[in-house]
């Protein structure tokens, strides 16, 4: 849903090719409306084998009183159907898309032609991976921190946020403006290359 272009990438259904296999109780897929409606306001929805729903009706049923059918309802007269929520999420694309060129013209001009870095250019979703050389995440972070940019924590798109190479960095633009995601991205940017530059002079 979250697309940065108008083009979406054609995703493969999990589900339906596990179920071809009969391993349909491997998953859960799980969604929210959280960052197409409002944040911590919006409805949920899982999709699971009947064997899994059984388990999730049986637990669920000691743990709640009952779906919130005012906000349900809400959502569906919002968005009313499929086109509803893809117009909806074009709105989202004209806000997000100017800072996601940011960090990307950022990153461009100043790692571009270095092989000191390499990130992703998503189509969609609402987070790009930097990669920096190997051991310098932590300390990129920190240096960044120093300066006043907050990043998220380094391993954090790893199991229990440990990153074996800790060389990524998850940059998460959706909340800043175009400008200071533009300083911000030369600022991390000189951080990323003071702790390469570190590394080589320590000998580590």
């Amino acid at each position: 849903m979250h697309d940065l272009k108008e083009e979406s990438d054609n995703l493969l259904d999990i589900f339906s090719e596990l179920k071809k296999n009969n391993k349909e109780d491997m998953i859960y897929i799980f969604m929210s409306t959280s960052k197409i409606t409002f944040a911590g306001g919006g409805i949920s929805a899982v999709c699971a084998s009947e064997k899994n729903i059984k388990f999730i009706n049986a637990k669920v049923f000691f743990q709640t009183i009952g779906p919130d059918k005012v906000n349900q309802m809400r959502h569906a007269l919002f968005l009313k159907d499929k086109a509803g929520v893809f117009a909806h999420m074009a709105k989202h694309r004209k806000i997000l898309k100017p800072k996601f060129d940011a960090v990307i013209n950022g990153l461009d001009k100043n790692f571009g032609g270095t092989n000191l870095a390499k990130w992703n250019n998503p189509n969609g979703g609402y987070f790009i991976s930097l990669f920096v050389p190997d051991s310098c995440a932590k300390r990129t972070i920190k240096l960044a921190a120093d300066l006043g940019v907050a990043l998220t924590q380094a391993g954090s798109t790893f199991p229990y946020k440990k990153d074996p190479n800790d060389n990524n960095i998850r940059i998460a633009p959706t909340f800043p403006s175009v400008s200071d995601l533009t300083l911000a991205v030369d600022a991390l940017s000189v951080c990323a290359k003071l702790a390469y530059i570190e590394k080589l002079t320590s000998g580590s």
